[in-house]
């Protein structure tokens, strides 16, 4: 079996988040560019599933919408355990224009599972996946927080409102992970570190797509007020500032 999985390029979690041009474009100088944590933790289940002799898993490929930029996250993906990394060479638009890019490489390398991170670290949008899933015709499973083997049948099990289901998935299916898919990231050791500059990083070109989103501007969350002391005796004070200020009564 082959699994794919798909790699954002996101800033660090402590980056100090600027724009340029007015507000109307991110400020990348100084970032520090990682693996968006939700998809380092669907890579580590991919490879530990690879790595586990008892499972069907004999492949893991990394993909990533991004120009060259993103080379560095795919190195450390193939530290971690991927067999290989693809890079579309384009600019991520959005969230449409990168699920067609991906949907088009789908399209002509046959996978058994593709796996997205439930949303990426810098928009939030958690479309992707569906997005993708929609354009090969193929099923979906979202919120997934486990997957195992008995033999070649892939046994999911995803969350609900209301506990767990489990799935029994036969054929190609998307799968979008959440917490629980993995404990903890995969760090990669010195021999990992060695052998990813001897595995391929294939550049491919992008495919004629469309955007449907234009970027106007960005606005920052204003700055958090001054905390007020109440005195502990003024109750009818602090049930007011609750409900005119906070909005929380």
């Amino acid at each position: 079996m082959k699994l794919l999985v798909c790699i954002s390029n996101v800033p660090d979690t402590t980056t100090k988040v600027k724009f340029t041009d007015n507000q109307t474009r991110f400020d990348s100088s100084g970032v520090q560019w990682i693996i968006n944590p939700w998809d380092e933790l669907a890579l580590t289940r991919a490879v530990d599933l690879k790595e586990d002799g008892s499972n069907p898993i004999n492949e893991v490929v990394v993909i990533t919408v991004g120009l060259t930029n993103t080379e560095p996250t795919l190195r450390k993906c193939l530290a971690i355990g991927a067999d290989k990394a693809i890079r579309i060479d384009t600019e991520p638009k959005d969230a449409y224009f990168v699920s067609q890019q991906i949907a088009s490489y789908v399209k002509t390398n046959a996978f058994d599972f593709v796996i997205f991170g439930i949303e990426s670290g810098d928009y939030n949008g958690s479309s992707v996946g569906a997005m993708v899933a929609e354009w090969l015709d193929i099923p979906s499973v979202s919120s997934v927080s486990g997957i195992r083997f008995n033999g070649n049948q892939a046994l999911i099990e995803r969350d609900t409102p209301t506990g767990k289901e489990q799935i029994e998935v036969n054929g190609t299916a998307v799968l979008v992970v959440q917490k629980g898919f993995a404990k903890e990231p995969k760090i990669p050791n010195m021999r990992g570190i060695m052998m990813a500059r001897q595995k391929p990083l294939e550049v491919i070109p992008a495919v004629a797509a469309e955007a449907l989103t234009n970027y106007v501007g960005f606005e920052l969350p204003q700055p958090k007020a001054k905390v007020k002391m109440i005195d502990a005796d003024n109750m009818a004070e602090l049930v007011k500032l609750l409900s005119t200020e906070a909005k929380v009564l």
